[in-house]
């Protein structure tokens, strides 16, 4: 189709990154079913992408309409700072000042991810190797459409640009399809760990896994 395209992120984009990003948060649907507050969600896990690091970010159109898009980040270590140092501390407040609606599912979520890390459920990667992350949402109604192919050739010429040696990602093995698309863009598996949350969740194994591309010799 010709009027779908790839273009780096405005800020006039921020609502539609938001509403893709909340919309599509649980394996396709909404956040809703894993948390009563999408604001809750969006803030901890975009709004470092929007607000602090816009210029990595791509967006996939269909006409003037944002269907998709890319979260870049070229420094995992200077992110995860931020996030401590900043997110953290940003979410904390605003749920004390009573901003966010947490209820039963909410704190399912976030106890069932806190004992994940705990087990050591998370992939690790050797950031000195692989700096830079990424992560990608399309609406279903526009997959099939190589949005995410094209999203992802758009943020590695940025990457090989900017010199930047490697770049990861994390999915699950519940996302079979985007492991297909990875491994077919030259991804390769870095790490993979069972996930004990997800396996409770949807009543069979799950694992976590990290795909890694390497942008340099």
């Amino acid at each position: 189709m010709s009027d779908l395209f790839v273009r780096p992120y405005q800020q006039s984009d921020r609502q539609a990154v938001f509403r893709i990003g909340a919309d599509t948060a649980f394996f396709g649907s909404a956040v809703e079913s894993l948390m009563e507050d999408r604001n809750a969600f969006l803030d901890a896990f975009y709004a470092y992408y929007t607000d602090c690091e816009p210029e990595h970010l791509w967006v996939a159109c269909a006409g003037k309409q944002v269907v998709g898009f890319l979260t870049g980040c070229v420094d995992t270590r200077r992110r995860n700072q931020r996030i401590v140092g900043v997110i953290l501390p940003r979410l904390t407040g605003n749920l004390l000042r009573g901003k966010y609606h947490f209820g039963k599912r909410s704190w399912n979520y976030i106890l069932g991810m806190l004992g994940s890390a705990i087990r050591g459920e998370f992939t690790r990667v050797d950031l000195r190797e692989y700096p830079a992350h990424l992560h990608i949402n399309v609406e279903s109604a526009w997959r099939g459409y190589k949005l995410g192919v094209n999203l992802m050739d758009a943020y590695l010429r940025q990457l090989r640009d900017l010199g930047i040696p490697g770049v990861f990602l994390d999915t699950t093995s519940l996302n079979e399809v985007a492991s297909r698309l990875y491994e077919k863009t030259g991804f390769r598996s870095l790490d993979t760990r069972p996930n004990r949350f997800w396996s409770k969740w949807f009543g069979h194994p799950v694992e976590n896994r990290c795909y890694g591309l390497k942008l340099s010799a």
